[in-house]
C-alpha cells in the first residue's frame, strides 16, 4: 500500500482471481478495475464484492491481460502473484504500460528463480494446466524497460523481513562476528536486493 499513489487513484488489478485484492483496494478508497481471464473467477469476485459491501468504485472485466485495450486510464497497475502465469510476460507488461497514465506506476509481487521447479508448482501445472514460471526481478525489469518503463526499484518480500527481524534472534552486540554478519545481511536485503529472488518490483511510465 505504501508503494501505491494515494486514493482516490485509479487502480488496475491484473489477474485478480476471486477479487479479494480488488475489494481490499476499493475499501481503502481506490477506484478499481479488476481483470481476470476466467469468467468463473470474475463471478466469484462479484460475490466477494457483494459480501464485503464494496461500493461503485469497484468493477470487474473478463479479459486476457496480454490483450487488454485500455489506454492512459490508470494511476497504478498491480500484478499480485499472477504475472508468472503469463504465456508472454512482455505482452502483459505492455498492456499495463498502455493502460497507465503518464507517470503511472506498476507494482509486481512475483516468485523468483526456482518457482517453476517447486513440487507445488509442478503439481499445479499437472492438475490445472496453468503456467508456473520463474518471474525474478531481473526478468521483469529487463522486459519492462524494453517496453518503456523506467525507475525500477526492488523491495524484499514481507516474509523475508519477518524472518530477519522476528523469527531470527538478532545478536546482542553489533560489533561481534555474528552482529556484523547480521548487519551485512540486513544491508544487502535493503540496499542490494537480489535480482533472482522473489520480490516486489515497481517501475514508472515516463511522463
Amino acid at each position: 500500500m505504501a508503494l501505491m499513489p494515494p486514493p482516490p487513484a485509479k487502480v488496475l488489478d491484473l489477474g485478480c482471481g476471486g477479487g479479494w485484492s480488488s475489494t481490499f483496494f476499493s475499501r481503502h478508497g481506490y477506484d478499481v478495475l479488476g481483470q481476470d481471464i476466467s469468467a468463473d473467477m470474475i463471478c466469484l469476485a462479484e460475490e466477494t464484492k457483494l459480501h464485503n459491501r464494496a461500493g461503485d468504485n469497484l468493477s470487474f472485466v473478463v479479459s486476457d491481460y496480454e490483450t487488454l485495450k485500455l489506454k492512459n486510464e490508470f494511476d497504478c497497475a498491480v500484478f499480485f502473484d499472477c504475472l508468472h502465469h503469463a504465456d508472454d510476460e512482455c505482452a502483459a507488461l505492455k498492456s499495463a504500460f498502455d493502460a497507465l497514465k503518464p507517470g503511472g506506476i506498476i507494482i509486481t509481487h512475483e516468485p523468483g528463480k526456482g518457482h517453476s521447479t517447486n513440487p507445488h508448482s509442478i503439481e499445479a501445472m499437472e492438475l490445472y494446466g496453468v503456467n508456473e514460471r520463474d518471474m525474478p526481478p531481473q526478468l521483469i525489469i529487463s522486459q519492462a524497460e524494453r517496453i518503456g518503463f523506467c525507475e525500477p526499484r526492488i523491495f524484499p518480500m514481507q516474509h523475508d523481513i519477518f524472518n530477519y527481524f522476528y523469527q531470527s534472534h538478532p545478536p546482542k552486540k553489533l560489533w561481534s562476528k555474528s552482529g556484523i554478519k547480521f548487519a551485512r545481511r540486513v544491508l544487502n536485503l535493503i540496499f542490494f536486493p537480489s535480482l533472482d529472488a522473489s520480490a516486489i518490483v515497481t517501475l514508472r511510465k515516463p511522463i
